[in-house]
This record gives structure tokens, sequence and C-alpha cells, in this order.
């Protein structure tokens, strides 16, 4: 049998584990790396609701499009006002599942609702730290109203003005950086 020197006893022990040292680093990085995961995931979300929200702006607007043409097809253009007043929501065959019906206080976020005291479509952010809006009003929201887009046709001689299509416009400007 060989005798063990004591220093190779020490060198061996050594070897087997982290140094105090060694785990605070480790522990650092992950935590740097942790913290830039999580910053990249809010950011996704927040594009992720981002896009579902213009995602529905656009069946919305889709659905405003559709019944004015059907108001133009059937010649009662004098009815296309009501477009402009009128909760968009009840034209969709299926109305989103955060579709909550009227505004009401305190809004629930992440939610679409029909102000009908302001006649405007309204969207309360869920998160919005990327969202920048003019008004610093509690919740974020943001808020659309749907117009009516006319154009000055002449007929027989004479001009006349006519309905020409329906857009939904934000009432402040927004912006998600």
């Amino acid at each position: 049998m060989s005798k063990v020197q004591p220093s190779a006893q020490c060198a061996a022990r050594q070897e087997a584990g982290f140094s105090l040292f060694e785990f605070v680093v480790a522990f650092i990085i992950i935590s740097v790396l942790a913290a830039v995961l999580l910053n990249r995931l809010g950011y996704y979300q927040e594009m992720a609701e981002k896009a579902a929200m213009e995602s529905m702006l656009r069946i919305v607007k889709t659905g405003l499009q559709v019944q004015l043409a059907e108001l133009i097809v059937t010649n009662r253009q004098g009815e296309a006002a009501r477009l402009e007043t009128e909760d968009p929501f009840q034209w969709l065959d299926d109305k989103p599942p955060n579709y909550a019906g009227s505004y009401r206080t305190p809004p629930n976020t992440g939610t679409w609702y029909f102000d009908t005291n302001q006649r405007q479509v309204v969207y309360v952010v869920n998160s919005g730290n990327r969202l920048e809006l003019d008004s610093d009003a509690g919740a974020k929201q943001v808020r659309f109203r749907a117009r009516l887009l006319k154009d000055r046709l002449q007929v027989s001689g004479t001009v006349v003005e006519g309905v020409s299509g329906v857009a939904l416009i934000p009432v402040r400007p927004y912006r998600w950086r």
C-alpha cells in the first residue's frame, strides 16, 4: 500500500467542489440571463397584445365597411350616419371573448368596450409599458371613433356629397415602441 501524501489529499479535496467565489459568479451570470429573458418575454407579450388589438380593429372596420356597403346597395345611404354613433361590435357575428359591452368604470384590462356617452370603441391595454399616449388618465386606454368618409360627386350638373367609406380613427394619437 502506498501512503498518500497530505498535500495530495488537500488538492483532491479542493478540486471536488465549487468555491464560494465560483458559486457567486455563476449565480450572478444566471441572474443576469434570467433578467434579460424576462425582459424579452415581457416585450413579446406586449407586442402580441398590440397585434391582437390591431387585428380586432381590422375586423371591426371590416364589419363597418360591410354594413356601409349593404346600406349603399339597398339605396339607404341616408342611414349611414348611424355607423358613427352605434356600437360596431353589434355587426359582428361572433363577438370577441374580451368584448365587455358598454363601457364601465373601472374598466378591466385587456378588454374591449363601447363608450355609449362618447360613442367610442375603447381598448383597455393589459400591460402597456411601451405604449405612449397623450393622456395619463388612470388605465391606459386606446380609443377609436367611427368616421364616415365623404366625397363630392357631380350628378346631373349638381354637386352632391356622398358617403364613400368608413374608417376607425384613434381619438388621440398613440404609439407602441
